[in-house]
C-alpha cells in the first residue's frame, strides 16, 4: 500500500469542522472562557517554574570540581543538563545513578553506589553533590545511609565532600531545590571549620537561582570596586561561561571549595534572593559568624543604592566615585528613555524574587505593571507585592496573581490587554497570541542568544534593560507606522 494510501486511511477520532474550530478560537479569548480557565484547580498549563531537582544542580555546579549527581533516572538527568545548555549554550557536565524498574521495587542503593564508584573514578571530581528525583523520594532512599555505606564499603573516599538534598520533583519548585542545595553543601564543607573569634574580614554573596552570569559578575564588580574581598556562592559565571580558547575543560571556574569551607568565618553574607535562600539564610544566621542580610535584588536606582549603602555599612567602606558616576549615567539614561515606556502597561511572570525586581523597575519608570503572575508563590508574596504596587501612583490598577500558570496569563493578555510582557522564553506563545513584544528577562531564555551574559541589575543592568524594552518599542513603532510618519528621529 502507497504512503498516500496509508495516509488518507487515517482519520481523526473527532472530526471538527473549520466553523467549530474558529468558534472555539475566538471563545477562548473572552471573558467567559477568562472566568471558566481561572476556575480550574487539578490541571496546570504551561507552569512558569522547574522541578527542584533543576536547581539543585545548578548549585552542585557552582563549587571548583564539582560533578553534580542525579539519584534517579536517566531522563530526568538528561532534562535538567539540556535545559541549562541551551539557556547558556554551554556544556552541563553532570552524572546519574540511572535508576529503572529494578530500582522501583529494590531500592536505589545499588544503583548510587555503581554510579559513586564510576563517576569518582572516571572524572575524579573533588566533590559530588548527590541530589533526588520523584522514583528515590517516592519509595523512601534514605539518602543518609546510602551514601554513608558507600563510603564504608570503599566505592568512594572517606574524605570525598559528598552533601545531599532531598529535591523531589513532585514537590515545590526549582527555588526550593536551590535552597536545599546551597544549605547543603555549605553544612557540608563548613562542619568543624568554625574558629572562635575568628574573622576573615570577607564578604559571603549568596546570588540565589540566577541565570544571568552577567548578574554574578557585576555583584563582583561592585565589590573589586569597593574593596571588600569576597566569596560567591555558590559561583556558576565561569562554568557556565567559560569562553573558547580550544580545550574543553571538565571543570571550568566554580566556587574554592576551601573557601567555602572557610565562609563559616566571614564578616558578613548577603542573599540576593529571598525566596530561594529562605531555609539557607535562616540556617546561615544561627551557625555562621559574620552578619547576615537578605537583601532585594538590585534592578533600578534605588535598590543599587540599597545594596551599595549595606555594604558601606557593613564594610565601613565610602562609596566609590566611580560607582556614584555610574548612577548619574543611569538616571540620565532613565530620563532619555522615560517617554518611550512611561504609562505603558505590562504583563510580568517568573520567580518572586526576579519578578519584584523588574516591577521596582518599571514603577520606577512610571510604567503599569499590570499582570504580575508567579506560578508558585506563598501569601508573603502577595502581601509583598501588593505594597510594592500601593507603594506607587504607577501601581494603581494593578493586580499580582498567584499560583497560576502562563494560560491564566493568555487569558489576562487577551481580554485586558497590555503593551509588553517581561519573562523568560515559556512566555513567547501568549505574547505572540496577544501580538505584543516579549522582554526575554529570567530563566530559561533558549530562543535568543547572549542574554544571560548582559547584567540587569546594578546601575548598569538599568540601562540594559531600559535599553531593550525602549528601543524595541522604537523598532515597532518603526515597523508599523505610515510613510509619513517613518521619521529619522524618534
Amino acid at each position: 500500500m502507497s504512503e498516500a494510501a496509508v495516509v488518507e486511511k487515517v482519520r481523526n477520532v473527532t472530526e471538527h469542522t473549520s466553523e467549530e474550530v474558529e468558534k472555539v478560537k475566538n471563545w477562548i479569548n473572552t471573558e467567559e472562557y477568562k472566568e471558566k480557565n481561572f476556575a480550574r484547580e487539578a490541571l496546570v498549563v504551561n507552569p512558569a517554574h522547574a522541578c527542584q531537582p533543576l536547581g539543585a544542580q545548578m548549585v552542585a555546579s557552582g563549587f571548583e570540581g564539582s560533578l553534580p549527581f542525579v539519584h534517579g533516572s536517566q531522563g530526568c538527568a538528561s532534562y535538567f543538563r539540556s535545559t541549562f545548555t541551551r539557556h547558556f549554550r554551554e556544556p552541563s557536565a553532570a552524572t546519574c545513578d540511572a535508576m529503572t524498574e529494578d530500582g522501583a521495587v529494590f531500592g536505589g542503593q545499588n544503583n548510587l553506589f555503581e554510579g559513586l564508584e564510576n563517576a569518582y573514578s572516571i572524572y575524579k571530581p573533588k566533590m559530588i553533590p548527590v541530589y533526588t528525583t520523584c522514583m528515590p523520594e517516592v519509595i523512601g532512599d534514605d539518602l543518609t545511609a546510602f551514601i554513608r555505606n558507600a563510603k564504608n564499603d570503599g566505592r568512594i573516599p572517606e574524605d570525598l565532600p559528598t552533601p545531599y538534598a532531598n529535591t523531589p520533583s513532585f514537590n515545590g519548585t526549582h527555588l526550593h531545590g536551590y535552597d536545599s542545595m546551597i544549605k547543603a553543601v555549605l553544612q557540608n564543607l563548613t562542619t568543624d571549620q568554625k574558629v572562635e573569634d575568628k574573622c576573615t574580614g570577607k564578604l559571603n554573596i549568596i546570588p540565589g537561582f540566577d541565570g544571568n552570569v552577567g548578574n554574578l559578575r557585576e555583584y563582583k564588580r561592585i565589590c573589586d570596586m569597593m574593596d571588600i574581598p569576597y566569596t560567591m556562592l555558590a559561583d556558576i559565571s565561569d562554568v557556565f561561561d567559560s569562553g573558547c580558547d580550544g580545550e574543553y575543560k571538565m571543570y571550568p571556574g566554580g566556587t574554592k571549595l576551601e573557601d567555602a569551607a572557610d565562609s563559616i568565618n566571614a564578616k558578613a553574607t548577603i542573599s540576593m534572593q529571598k525566596y530561594s535562600t529562605t531555609s539557607t539564610m535562616k540556617w546561615v544566621g544561627r551557625e555562621f559568624s559574620g552578619a547576615s542580610e537578605i537583601l532585594p535584588m538590585p534592578f533600578g536606582i534605588k535598590k543599587t543604592d540599597d545594596l551599595l549603602l549595606k555594604l558601606a555599612e557593613l564594610f565601613g567602606k565610602e562609596i566609590p566615585a566611580e560607582l556614584k558616576a555610574e548612577r548619574a549615567r543611569a538616571v540620565d539614561a532613565m530620563t532619555d528613555a522615560h517617554q518611550y515606556i512611561h504609562g505603558k502597561k505590562f504583563a510580568i511572570f517568573g520567580d518572586p524574587d526576579y519578578v519584584i525586581g523588574i516591577v521596582t523597575f518599571l514603577l520606577e519608570m512610571g510604567a503599569r505593571p499590570w499582570h504580575v503572575l508567579v506560578s508558585r508563590a506563598t501569601k508573603k508574596f502577595q502581601k509583598e507585592m501588593d505594597a510594592l504596587l500601593a507603594s506607587s501612583m504607577y501601581g494603581e490598577g494593578c493586580t499580582c496573581y498567584v499560583n497560576k500558570d502562563l494560560w491564566h496569563m493568555r487569558s489576562l493578555l487577551m481580554t485586558d490587554p497590555v503593551e509588553g510582557i517581561i519573562g523568560d522564553t515559556h512566555g513567547k506563545w501568549a505574547a505572540r497570541d496577544a501580538k505584543i513584544p516579549l522582554f526575554r528577562v529570567g530563566f530559561p531564555i533558549i530562543d535568543r542568544v547572549n542574554l544571560h551574559r548582559t547584567p540587569v541589575v546594578g546601575y548598569n543592568g538599568a540601562i540594559s534593560l531600559l535599553s531593550m524594552i525602549a528601543n524595541k518599542f522604537l523598532d515597532i513603532t518603526d515597523e508599523t507606522c505610515e510613510d509619513q510618519w517613518f521619521e529619522m528621529m524618534r
